[in-house]
């Protein structure tokens, strides 16, 4: 094998001859290519020698130099294509243009998206304003334009025809609102909306998440419909109002739930009237137990609220969602957007524990039912007659006439209370505790000793020989001590307890009273001795689904004996002197046995009423006249206002 020939220097020359003190020996750097390998001088044989040898170093396995190629394999026409396509040249700009431009535009883009989420987030609704206000210029021109045609034909049309009546004059409150803040009900026919459609509404006005204070308008501004303002009588009745009432709240009936559950959600409402000035309105349209006034008293009689002469809005002005509309509307079905938990937060009180939080929210709904929601005069005196029954079965004086200075539970005149409620619900009612109960009902025995513990523990004391004058009446407000009236004995009527039992089950409650000896005074409305309180006994379970089923004229008598029951067992619209229960045996999960809770008062309801240290809000089991059996203090808070649906 011939050995290597170590390259040759390479000699750098000028012009001339170079002498021996101006040459230099340069070591050449270019990569051992054939070409240069040919340019030292090589011959064939020996390149392919040195070839082999180096292709088996590991060193040289690779498939691209490590160094870029001599400027001879740029080949000789470089300089010429650089000057031509050069990179700054206006081709090679617009070639780098051109394939940067898929890059360029996404910066751009995402740039841009990223100012409007800033200015979303730091300034909500200016983007929508100044989105929206191009296209309400171009309507406003277009507006602008087809009045003026019109004005401009109506002009040439009044100068041939006679003078029109004159038509009531309407002026719009929201000309100055932009179209944004419009509410559009364009795809309806009929009006009010139903309480589904109201819901849909709401699901639509409520996608954008609302923060601030319960009452704050909307970020991007108020929400209404337009209200056209009607100041004439205009195919009005000679003598009726005629201003719309300038702010309302409205509550609708339409008989998703039950009863209780409707005044429970309406006492709120009317609450929320007081508490903003606006006029109260019952909307009974839908409602499938008659008309609100074949049961309770008009409600604009009770309360007319800051304009006594106005008159309710038009129907198609009714809004449910925003609560801040001019017009608000609520119902049992839209309850869940107003009523959740920024109510609780709002309304409830912060610094309380357990119960003392709900007393806020407790006193709403006892001076509504005080104020707004009361019986008619042809109920009033179904729950009157109920009442006298009990005070003459027990051989007890008559209470006094009803005062004529307008006062009602807040009379001196003392009120006796010589019985207790209890309320058995069945039907399709679930309990609160229902993962307690196999079959999801509350067991009847529980309301049995409910109802034996109760008696004892308010009445196990008193001594059955009290004078039972009307000067010893005791008044249900001081709750000092409460009248045992019944014989004391079991064999002797009236055996104790005294019971006003209230039942939608005609089995549970016979089931019931079987328990307790034949000569105890329970009470109801299917053992009453007066046919007009007998005839409004249930003869079923009570199912919501169910109940529309019934004829018109047995849903209204239906409803006349639950009004009675509830009256009963809470001591509800009760006049001075009339008889009221002492206490209340029932299940939390009844919307009746919650709203027979405001019939007590707080302190009496939940055992307050003592001197005793209340801060941590636990009702006291030893003084509370609200009995519950189902929930049993295992769940915080111990009683709720309403339900949600």
């Amino acid at each position: 094998m011939p050995l290597k020939r170590p390259p040759s220097d390479i000699f750098v020359t000028g012009f001339g001859r170079p002498s021996l003190s101006d040459s230099r020996v340069l070591t050449p750097r270019t990569p051992h290519s054939r070409a240069g390998r040919a340019e030292e001088g090589f011959t064939e044989l020996e390149l392919e020698t040195y070839q082999d040898d180096e292709g088996k170093d590991y060193r040289n396995e690779q498939s691209q130099p490590l160094l870029s190629p001599g400027y001879r394999s740029r080949g000789d026409d470089h300089d010429v294509r650089a000057k031509d396509g050069g990179p700054w040249s206006v081709k090679g700009w617009a070639r780098t243009a051109l394939n940067k431009a898929p890059l360029i535009s996404g910066s751009v883009l995402a740039m841009t998206l990223f100012v409007f989420i800033v200015i979303s987030v730091k300034r909500p609704g200016s983007l929508e304003a100044a989105l929206l206000q191009s296209s309400d210029a171009v309507a406003g021109v277009v507006e602008t334009s087809s009045l003026g045609s019109a004005a401009a034909s109506a002009a040439a049309a009044t100068s041939q025809a006679p003078t029109p009546v004159s038509a009531p004059s309407q002026s719009s409150s929201m000309d100055d609102m932009p179209a944004r803040t419009y509410i559009s009900y364009e795809n309806y026919t009929r009006f009010p909306l139903t309480g589904n459609e109201y819901r849909d509404e709401c699901y639509t006005m409520t996608k954008f998440m609302h923060h601030g204070d319960y009452w704050d308008e909307p970020h991007m501004g108020p929400l209404d419909v337009q209200h056209h303002d009607d100041a004439t009588d205009y195919h009005l009745p000679e003598g009726m109002p005629t201003k719309v009432c300038t702010s309302t709240i409205t509550y609708m009936l339409d008989g998703h739930v039950g009863l209780a559950a409707d005044l429970a959600l309406m006492a709120q409402a009317a609450a929320f009237a007081r508490e903003r000035n606006r006029t109260f309105f019952v909307d009974d349209t839908y409602w499938n137990r008659g008309k609100w006034t074949d049961h309770f008293q008009n409600i604009r009689g009770l309360d007319p609220g800051l304009e006594p002469g106005c008159r309710a809005p038009p129907p198609e002005e009714l809004v449910a969602c925003p609560r801040t509309a001019r017009h608000w509307v609520m119902s049992s079905r839209t309850a869940m957007f107003h009523m959740g938990h920024a109510f609780k937060e709002e309304y409830e009180d912060p610094f309380g524990h357990h119960m003392n939080r709900q007393k806020p929210i407790y006193e709403r709904a006892r001076i509504s039912l005080e104020e707004v929601i009361r019986p008619n005069a042809r109920t009033a005196a179904l729950v009157r007659a109920a009442r006298e029954e009990v005070v003459s079965i027990l051989s007890q004086p008559k209470p006094p006439a009803a005062s004529t200075d307008g006062r009602r539970t807040d009379s001196t005149v003392p009120k006796p209370a010589l019985y207790i409620g209890v309320h058995v619900r069945r039907g399709d009612r679930i309990p609160s505790a229902y993962p307690f109960y196999p079959d999801k009902k509350i067991p009847l025995q529980k309301f049995i000793d409910g109802a034996r513990t109760t008696w004892d523990k308010f009445y196990g004391n008193a001594s059955s020989s009290v004078s039972t004058t009307g000067a010893d009446f005791d008044d249900i407000g001081d709750q000092s001590s409460d009248r045992d009236v019944s014989s004391g004995h079991d064999d002797h009527f009236p055996a104790p307890p005294l019971i006003w039992l209230a039942s939608d089950s005609p089995p549970a409650a016979r089931e019931f009273v079987s328990a307790f000896p034949t000569a105890t005074a329970v009470f109801s409305l299917a053992h009453s001795t007066k046919p007009e309180l007998r005839g409004l006994a249930p003869v079923h379970e009570y199912v919501q689904a169910e109940f529309d089923k019934e004829s018109l004229e047995e849903r209204i008598r239906l409803t006349r004996g639950m009004i009675v029951d509830l009256a009963m067992v809470s001591g509800l619209w009760s006049w001075p002197g009339e008889v009221v229960p002492g206490a209340v045996v029932c299940g939390e999960g009844s919307n009746i046995c919650r709203m027979a809770a405001l019939g007590f008062g707080f302190e009496h309801a939940f055992g307050f009423d003592d001197d005793g240290d209340y801060y941590s809000g636990d009702p006291n089991p030893a003084r509370s006249r609200w009995v519950d059996v189902d929930v049993e203090g295992r769940v915080v808070p111990a009683w709720n206002a309403f339900e949600i649906h």
